[in-house]
């Protein structure tokens, strides 16, 4: 029998769309199971602070449709030393916490799997980042709103590249994956996609715009920020030399990816994630992330989760199907 008696769930990292309403699954999927369930607020720097508060019912109510994540969220230095998390684990203690579901990216997970395995504490981790960039699930919390959220803004620029035929470079999120600039790219029909993965260069992009048809009144290109091109402005200049006749306009997206009212594929997929955490915890699961896999609930070690980008997700089929569409 479990001897969790009490969940602290906490948000850290970059935000994502999705965040409260896996917020809310762990909350209420913890009363379920007549656990008490506590919210830490502002990530790990919440841990090393004991900022915790309790959390019931009416905590999470009119949650699971707001962006951003109502505990907040930060980076921490302090946690990233061993007194740091050492005064963390004495907070947890001393609150009667027992277990952790942490919810997060890359970062998020990095630290969890070095806080479970100093102190032998149960933690489980939800994948919440836009960047889709964490093996072990099909999708993160909060991509399928970003790619939506670029949709919506791309579409609205082609409306005014065609009404002046004009090129334009959209920046996208994505520092070390493509994997926004490449579904959204597909889906806005770009003319180019320039991922780090893909290693596609300006004299890549200059040859598809050189054999593409002549009469199209408006170019898309889709830029993610990490590509070694050096993103949109350096894209920009660098095709400006090339077609001197082309009216070129920049379009960094930003942070407006990270904000808006998450999709319902990502709050049905939170909400599933949410439960299972908390009853991974309960089975004595740790360590580990939990994630969907061809519809499935499957738990990932942190130590895999992390960085290590499923080859499935950017293939040469993919990156074929970009090269025949942006024909």
């Amino acid at each position: 029998m479990s001897t969790i008696k009490n969940i602290g769930v906490l948000t850290s990292g970059g935000d994502s769309p999705g965040m409260n309403a896996a917020i809310r699954a762990v909350v209420r999927a913890s009363l379920y199971h007549n656990l008490k369930v506590t919210g830490i607020l502002r990530g790990y720097e919440g841990l090393i602070h004991a900022d915790f508060m309790p959390m019931d019912g009416k905590s999470v109510a009119n949650i699971i449709q707001r962006g951003g994540t109502i505990l907040k969220t930060a980076r921490s230095d302090a946690f990233r030393t061993k007194e740091g998390r050492e005064l963390a684990h004495k907070n947890l203690v001393e609150s009667d916490i027992d277990a952790l579901v942490v919810i997060g990216g890359d970062g998020t997970f990095t630290g969890a799997d070095l806080f479970s395995r100093e102190f032998n504490f149960p933690v489980i981790g939800l994948p919440g980042t836009i960047d889709n960039d964490l093996e072990g699930t099909d999708f993160t919390i909060g991509y399928d709103t970003a790619i939506n959220t670029v949709v919506n803004a791309v579409d609205k620029i082609r409306d005014t590249a065609e009404s002046h035929d004009r090129l334009f470079i959209v920046e996208v999120m994505g520092r070390d994956s493509g994997l926004i600039a490449l579904r959204s790219g597909i889906g806005v029909g770009a003319e180019a996609i320039m991922i780090p993965e893909a290693k596609i260069g300006v004299e890549d992009v200059v040859v598809r715009l050189e054999n593409g048809r002549k009469d199209k009144a408006s170019k898309i290109i889709i830029v993610a920020e990490g590509d070694e091109a050096g993103g949109a402005y350096n894209v920009g200049e660098a095709l400006k030399d090339k077609f001197p006749s082309y009216d070129i306009r920049i379009s960094v997206l930003g942070h407006i990816q990270r904000g808006g009212k998450p999709s319902c594929m990502d709050r049905v997929l939170a909400s599933r994630l949410g439960v299972a955490a908390v009853e991974g915890l309960l089975a004595g699961k740790t360590d580990v992330m939990a994630g969907q896999v061809n519809r499935e609930i499957v738990f990932t070690p942190f130590s895999h989760a992390i960085k290590h980008i499923d080859a499935e997700k950017i293939t040469p089929a993919w990156l074929r199907l970009v090269e025949i569409l942006s024909l």
